[in-house]
C-alpha cells in the first residue's frame, strides 16, 4: 500500500455485513491518480474481491475528489511508459466493474479527466452539491481519450463530446441529469447519503447481486436479441441456485430468507 491511500472496513454501512472504504489521501496533489496510487487501488480491489465484503465506497480527502492522472508521470515519457500507465488505469477502472461487490463513488469535490473516469466507472455515484466534473483535455493538447470510454458509456455520445471538446466543467445537478451520477445532496449530507444508498443496495443475496452486476455490464453492450438470450440464460441459472429458490420459498411462505450466497 501507499501512504496516499487508506482502506478501512466498516460493519455499520451495509444492510447486513461489511463494506470497505477506499479513501484517496493526497489532497495537496488533488488526489491525482499517479501510477503507485492506481496500483494500490488495484491491490485493494483485488483483496476486497476475495473477501466477504458486500460493497466498496471510493472516497477522497480534501477539496478535490481527483484531478486525474499525475502529469509528472507523463512529462518526458516514452511511448512504452505511457502505454503502461494507461494499461494500469484501464485495469483499475474495469476491475471496479468486475468485482462482485457494489462499488459507489462518494464525490465531495471536483473530479477531472481520469478522476471523472473513476466516477463513471463506479457502479453508482453520489455527489455533493459542491462537486464538479470535467474532461479538460479539450482545452489543451492532450484529449481525454481514455476518460471518455467510461464517460460516454454513462452519459451518451452528444453529452460526452460536449464535455470533451469544450473542456468545461459541469456542476453536480447537470451531471445527475446527464446520468453521470445517481444523486446530488447537500455537502454535509454526502457521507450519510452514500451510506444509505450502499445499505439499500446490499439487501438480499450477495450472490444474486454479484451475478446481476456482471450480467448487466455484459448485456448492455450487446444487441437486444443477444442481450435477451444471455440474460435469460443467466436468470434461468439463477432460478435453480440455492438463493434463487430460497427467495421464492421465503416469499411464498412469508418468512425471512436464509441466504447461503450460492
Amino acid at each position: 500500500m501507499t501512504d496516499l491511500l487508506k482502506v478501512t472496513r466498516d460493519d455499520s454501512i451495509a444492510y447486513e455485513g461489511t463494506v470497505s472504504v477506499i479513501t484517496l489521501t493526497n489532497p495537496d496533489r488533488r488526489n491525482t491518480l499517479a501510477g503507485p496510487v492506481m496500483a494500490a487501488v488495484i491491490d485493494a480491489l483485488e483483496d476486497i474481491s476475495r473477501s466477504g465484503d458486500l460493497g466498496v465506497i471510493i472516497a477522497a480527502e480534501g477539496p478535490a475528489f481527483s484531478a486525474g492522472h499525475d502529469f509528472t508521470d507523463m512529462a518526458g515519457a516514452g511511448l512504452s511508459d505511457a502505454q503502461e500507465l494507461f494499461a494500469i488505469c484501464e485495469r483499475m477502472m474495469t476491475l471496479m466493474q468486475r468485482i462482485p461487490q457494489v462499488v459507489i463513488a462518494q464525490v465531495q469535490g471536483i473530479a477531472t479527466a481520469a478522476g471523472c473516469q473513476l466516477v463513471a466507472s463506479a457502479d453508482m455515484a453520489v455527489a455533493s452539491d459542491q462537486a464538479r466534473f470535467q474532461a479538460p483535455g479539450g482545452k489543451g493538447g492532450l484529449f481525454c481519450h481514455t476518460p471518455m470510454v467510461a464517460v460516454a458509456r454513462a452519459i451518451g455520445r452528444k453529452k460526452a463530446l460536449e464535455m470533451a471538446l469544450t473542456g468545461d466543467p459541469i456542476d453536480a445537478e447537470t451531471a445527475c441529469a446527464w446520468g453521470l451520477i445517481n444523486r446530488v445532496v447537500p455537502h454535509d449530507q454526502l457521507e450519510a447519503a452514500t451510506r444509505d444508498l450502499m445499505r439499500r443496495s446490499t439487501r438480499g443475496s450477495a450472490y444474486s447481486k454479484a451475478q446481476g452486476k456482471q450480467s448487466l455490464y455484459a448485456q448492455v453492450e450487446m444487441s437486444q436479441n443477444e442481450a435477451y438470450s444471455y440474460a435469460g440464460a443467466v436468470m434461468a441459472a439463477g432460478v435453480t441456485s440455492h438463493d434463487g429458490q430460497e427467495g421464492i420459498a421465503s416469499f411464498m411462505e412469508k418468512r425471512r430468507p436464509e441466504w447461503k450466497n450460492r
